[in-house]
């Protein structure tokens, strides 16, 4: 981590602008689960005990980009952050239109923006449709990237320091996480931010041996780069979900319904072999729990690596979790992304819930990254014993692919 923090910083008097990540599910103005707004509290209140004032910026779900939508408002979370603070928070209606509100803030004061994706320069991305030309497509583009630049300038206009504390967005390259720091002196990573690269920079650049990394989900094409990247790094690489059944298919099993990429049976194929070579553990089911429907009242049956015509494997099977558990007993550090089976349904939940269990027990420094990972981590009720828990479902996946995150990228170096 050799980027400046809020803690380089003096800030005493200064107009701070932060990124955040209030994505957070909200129904009918209520808020389903808080925790990336209370994952930013540290910073939030860092900055306004240092005597500075701040507005604070975010996107919230997949608006159009064509002005404002009621339902991705950002204003019940303004209305809840204000609760968990115990003081008022501001809110400005219009992202690119609040200098009046940013001008009446003093030390200590709180605004919140509205959702910056109501604005399609935010992410400057274009389609083509099927009746545009290339060079139609490159103005287009063009276009948009001058509207990006100047999305940017009015909103590094509102502060004289720029916080990003939005690891779960750092991965993209939009006006308000990395462009903006093209417009304004000073840009440091906040707390969250901070944690987060050290936390999976240590476990993937500098890790305590021995190093396991747990990944499942339902498609190996979504994790390409991360098992190529992983298999130079880890010691074990343990496979599960639906992914694992076009690693199974490669080495010859039959799959029968089950989830299985055919297109990337050859890379299956060069990644054991991979593992091979470099002398990694690579573990693959040993059995399954397999289905014949996709239905959490199915017909069972465990069975071993070639599953029966018509039916389907949702979950690992008992001895597949106990290999698991085993080889996660020795690690000291364990990167997890990504469940075992279809534990959102009770027959198919064993495996990743025996995992969940095994990293808790192991002892290990354990990174938690994921959406799926992290839910399943909080069901099982083992979170407070996991050492680190992502909030950046794509931004972790694409750490460990090793790819430059351009929301890191931007800040000041140290």
């Amino acid at each position: 981590m050799n980027k400046k923090t809020l803690k380089d910083v003096d800030l005493k008097g200064k107009r701070v602008i932060m990124r955040v990540d209030f994505n957070v599910p909200i129904k009918e103005g209520k808020i389903g689960d808080d925790t990336r707004v209370t994952a930013a509290l540290p910073s939030i209140r860092y900055v306004l005990e240092q005597g500075a004032s701040l507005t604070l910026m975010s996107h919230l779900g997949r608006p159009k980009g064509k002005g404002f939508e009621a339902e991705f408002s950002l204003k019940p979370v303004a209305e809840h952050l204000a609760k968990l603070l115990g003081k008022p928070v501001a809110f400005a209606a219009d992202c690119q239109a609040a200098d009046t509100e940013v001008a009446a803030l003093k030390p200590g004061d709180v605004l919140v923006l509205e959702n910056t994706r109501f604005y399609k320069e935010e992410e400057a991305k274009v389609k083509k449709t099927d009746d545009m030309t290339d060079d139609e497509l490159k103005a287009k583009k063009a276009e948009l990237k001058e509207k990006q630049k100047a999305m940017a300038q009015k909103l590094a206009s509102y502060g004289d320091v720029f916080v990003n504390d939005a690891f779960g967005a750092a991965h993209r390259a939009h006006a308000s996480t990395a462009v903006i720091c093209k417009y304004i002196g000073t840009s440091v990573a906040g707390f969250l931010l901070e944690k987060e690269i050290r936390y999976l920079g240590n476990a993937v650049n500098d890790p305590v041996r021995p190093f396991v990394a747990i990944l499942g989900g339902a498609k190996v094409s979504d994790k390409l780069a991360v098992v190529n990247n992983l298999l130079d790094k880890v010691d074990v690489l343990i496979i599960g979900g639906g992914m694992a059944y076009t690693f199974l298919k490669a080495q010859g099993h039959d799959v029968g319904n089950s989830l299985c990429e055919l297109d990337q049976l050859d890379y299956a194929r060069q990644m054991i072999e991979k593992a091979k070579a470099n002398g990694k553990q690579f573990l693959l089911p040993v059995d399954n729990v397999a289905a014949d429907k996709f239905d959490a009242a199915a017909q069972t049956q465990v069975v071993g690596n070639d599953i029966p015509a018509g039916w389907m494997a949702l979950d690992v099977g008992p001895k597949t979790i106990a290999l698991y558990a085993a080889a996660i007993q020795g690690a000291k550090t364990v990167v997890w992304n990504g469940p075992m089976g279809c534990f959102e349904m009770k027959p198919f939940a064993a495996g990743t819930f025996g995992v969940c269990q095994a990293v808790a027990d192991s002892g290990a420094t354990s990174i938690i990254g994921g959406g799926d990972s992290v839910s399943a981590v909080n069901k099982s009720g083992l979170a407070a014993k996991m050492t680190h828990i992502s909030t950046g479902g794509g931004a972790s996946l694409e750490f460990l692919e090793g790819k430059e995150l351009p929301g890191v990228a931007a800040l000041n170096d140290k």
